[in-house]
């Protein structure tokens, strides 16, 4: 290997969501790619982050993150995921979702331990995985609504097997996993002693009268489950970076020194202004976000059906796949570019969330936009009628 290559960059292109942003921005459209959420922060968490700045709270905190947040993540979690954390030894707070499970990876995983992911996945699971030289398994769902097969999920497992990693609700399809469905990965981990590594990210944004249910919360399952999610989403602050992850103390201690490797801390006025949000923002808030939000969902599915790219309908999250094969183009890539072209409204490509050529029938946009915004991007596609 010559002076400048380095092998775990191999395979590791530019994110497709944001190659997308960059075009975007060049062509002055709608961003529908990146799920950045436009919409309102609430005042509280801007109001309690700037009094953090005010009263001292500039410099480093724990590795783990602040008392305050960690203990505000487990009363919230006792309340409403029904899980049993300490915060002293189960949490740690790190730069965003993502960066909480980028040190789950490199604190659990080795070289070459297989870790299954199910398709359609979110491109940075696949990544990061990659990057820890850890091996990708990947599972397609099934059918429309994105059903697990657990003959499929049985036939993939070997002794290299490691972990499995759940999305629930799901980027980019918006599948929320069933209760029963999780019970059956769950026996599957115990059976094979295996992780589950669950992005829960969107756990407040679930549609149709559906009920979130966090996999650590399974009977016999909180000591092999790690738990990510974080407030990005939830608060309209996905530049924060304020994300954590969950675990038994033997294995939160690994990921807090990858942790504190790798990010030191995530910012700590920021962390402040997140842990008065949770402790103050009532039921209501959360009522009212899911509302608003599947409003959003049925407003702009129903645009994207009446102008022919039939939409999987998604369950939870802020993301909408769409069937785009009568559009211009063979790939997905050439197909959203069509989008962007001629109405100036950016989606992702397929590709960026399925393996070979599956992707080309698909964009994926994101509706977490303000009303205003989606009433332009909505009233602009219909030019691809």
């Amino acid at each position: 290997m010559s002076l400048g290559e380095n092998q775990r960059l191999a395979g590791l292109g530019q994110s497709e969501i944001r190659a997308m942003t960059l075009a975007c921005t060049q062509a002055n459209g709608i961003n529908m790619a990146q799920g950045v959420c436009d919409t309102g922060v609430p005042p509280v968490v801007i109001d309690e982050a700037k009094q953090a700045m005010d009263q001292g709270f500039n410099t480093y905190t724990r590795f783990d993150g602040l008392t305050e947040l960690r203990e505000a993540l487990a009363q919230r979690m006792r309340t409403f995921n029904y899980m049993t954390v300490n915060p002293e030894t189960d949490v740690t707070v790190s730069a965003g979702a993502t960066g909480a499970f980028h040190c789950v990876c490199m604190g659990l995983l080795q070289p070459g331990d297989e870790v299954i992911i199910f398709e359609p996945y979110y491109g940075y699971h696949l990544s990061t995985i990659l990057a820890v030289e850890a091996v990708p398994i990947i599972i397609s769902l099934r059918g429309s609504d994105w059903s697990l097969s657990l003959d499929d999920l049985e036939r993939v497992i070997t002794g290299r097997t490691k972990a499995i990693v759940v999305n629930t609700p799901g980027n980019p399809s918006g599948k929320v996993f069933t209760t029963q469905e999780l019970e059956g990965i769950a026996a599957v981990a115990r059976q094979h002693d295996l992780f589950i590594f669950t992005d829960e990210i969107y756990e407040y944004f679930v549609y149709d009268n559906q009920e979130h249910v966090s996999m650590a919360a399974l009977p016999g399952m909180a000591d092999r489950t790690i738990t990510i999610s974080g407030y990005s989403k939830t608060f309209s602050i996905t530049g924060w970076r304020i994300g954590h992850a969950v675990a038994a103390p033997r294995w939160s201690s690994m990921i807090g020194a990858m942790n504190d490797l790798v990010y030191v801390c995530a910012p700590a006025p920021l962390q402040y202004g997140v842990a008065m949000g949770i402790q103050i923002l009532d039921a209501a808030f959360y009522q009212e976000l899911r509302r608003s939000f599947q409003r959003k969902r049925d407003r702009f599915c129903q645009v994207l059906q009446d102008i022919g790219l039939s939409p999987t309908i998604p369950q939870g999250a802020y993301y909408v796949l769409a069937d785009v094969r009568r559009l211009s183009g063979t790939t997905g890539k050439e197909r959203a570019m069509y989008v962007l072209e001629k109405s100036g409204v950016a989606a992702v490509p397929g590709e960026a969330f399925f393996q070979g050529d599956k992707g080309a029938s698909y964009v994926r946009f994101s509706f977490a936009k303000t009303d205003e915004d989606l009433d332009v991007a909505c009233e602009r596609l219909q030019s691809l009628r």
